[in-house]
């Protein structure tokens, strides 16, 4: 069985979602169909969730209708017989009578929140299994509220959900096609919830390591994972084999294909990850497995809207103690640390999450001096094959970013990353220079 996962430009016409059923349906292969919300339907239902929070219900009831009339004129489209368009507006009017019931809530809570914004799977899974219905494909929806759950940390649970997908697939395991939600789960308290944005990755995910697929596959509107990023770089190419490692590093360096926590349950299991292009189906797209290509340099990511503090100790020499001490504060405030380069009395440290900024310095004052911290900073992260025995690696990387000031270096705490933190402003130059200096490039 493989896991195929579909996101929002995935679905977000009708003609994409007769496109997709062309392709699961193309071949004999028993499928479980991750499907994302219509594109713009999250950001949507987050806009109408902001009115409400603001006590602005007839504002809220507007975007409502808006959002309503654009789901009436998708189903008209997606459905060939009156029968099927009669079932797909029947859905609507009852996933948009949820909604609207919602708007009579107060006060409009967080729980809420997440009931209205889960609506959005909820709604293109229903539509698109009632089109499949239409047509009279062997299929059916298993609600993803049925086996996703989160503990208390926000954590899925893996083996919850592989006990109660055994359970589901032992009753309807027959049917060749399995559609369900992504993103969206219950939480201890059996509420819905959801596995933050950019979820349905981790979904499919969770699931193919659950059921321990034969393959994860993740359709986009893009050619596999590119070795840079094409919407800065011009000459882009797409990556034809990645290990579980070094997506995970792309990923949470800022490869936006993948949701960063999509490669931890696949590599769990060994469940291999392909990459591939709703538009261009047949393009090869990127494998990510355990093996890879012996290629050095594969590919160069970045990440925005990043901290560097400078702490120092107030103890100078054979301050032992320090850096627990140090991490001590960013675990209390739940306060991640990206990069760190360290000497016997300093640290620098960068970090994007800032929500606790104010409180954690004023805590590491207490025991540090702290420099006023570089903001709006960019990691560059280089991703490849870096074994220790091998020579001019970061020679080859510094030689190419000759001319462009660089704030830290992080080189050695894997094999796979080479990271540099860089003012935003150098961000593109930088990107564009590595890329020049690092890939040979074909001419377009």
């Amino acid at each position: 069985m493989q896991v195929w996962k579909f996101g929002g430009t995935s679905v977000g016409k009708p003609e994409r979602m007769h496109s997709i059923r062309n392709l699961i349906t193309s071949d004999d292969q028993q499928k479980i169909i991750v499907l994302s919300a219509l594109s713009g339907t999250t950001n949507a239902l987050l806009s109408i969730g902001e009115s409400l929070k603001s006590d602005q219900p007839n504002e809220a009831v507007e975007k409502i209708e808006h959002l309503k009339a654009h789901y009436d004129s998708f189903v008209r489209e997606l459905y060939k017989t009156n029968e099927g368009l009669t079932k797909g507006q029947k859905i609507i009017e009852n996933e948009f009578s949820f909604i609207r019931s919602l708007t009579r809530i107060k006060p409009f809570t967080l729980k809420q929140e997440k009931e209205l914004v889960a609506e959005g799977e909820l709604l293109s899974t229903q539509m698109f299994q009632a089109y499949l219905e239409e047509l009279e494909h062997d299929s059916i929806l298993l609600p993803a509220l049925e086996f996703m759950r989160i503990d208390a940390d926000g954590e899925p649970e893996l083996d919850y959900t592989e006990r109660k997908l055994r359970e589901l697939l032992r009753a309807h395991g027959d049917k060749k096609i399995i559609v369900t939600q992504g993103f969206i789960c219950r939480n201890p308290r059996g509420e819905v919830d959801n596995l933050k944005r950019g979820g349905s990755d981790y979904t499919a995910s969770l699931i193919g390591g659950a059921i321990r697929a034969e393959e994860i596959q993740i359709w986009t509107d893009i050619d596999g994972m590119h070795n840079n990023d094409p919407r800065i770089v011009k000459k882009t190419f797409p990556i034809r084999a990645l290990t579980f490692e070094e997506a995970a590093e792309l990923a949470y360096f800022g490869a936006k294909i993948l949701h960063p926590s999509t490669i931890t349950p696949a590599k769990m299991f060994g469940v291999p990850v392909r990459l591939k292009n709703t538009m261009d189906p047949d393009a090869e797209g990127t494998l990510i497995a355990s093996k890879t290509s012996d290629q050095v340099f594969k590919a160069i990511a970045a990440k925005d809207s990043i901290t560097a503090l400078y702490i120092h100790s107030l103890r100078m020499l054979n301050a032992y103690g320090f850096l627990r001490r140090i991490f001590e504060v960013f675990e209390k405030y739940k306060t991640p640390v990206d990069l760190i380069a360290t000497s016997e009395v300093s640290v620098s440290v960068t970090i994007d999450k800032t929500d606790n900024l104010t409180e954690l310095m004023a805590e590491l004052r207490t025991f540090c001096e702290l420099e006023e911290p570089d903001y709006d900073q960019a990691i560059i992260c280089i991703v490849g094959n870096f074994s220790a025995d091998q020579a001019g690696i970061a020679l080859q990387v510094l030689k190419a970013m000759e001319g462009i000031p660089i704030r830290m270096i992080s080189y050695g705490g894997t094999e796979h990353n080479i990271s540099l933190l860089v003012h935003g402003r150098y961000k593109a130059e930088a990107l564009n220079a590595l890329n020049e200096g690092l890939f040979e490039l074909k001419e377009a």
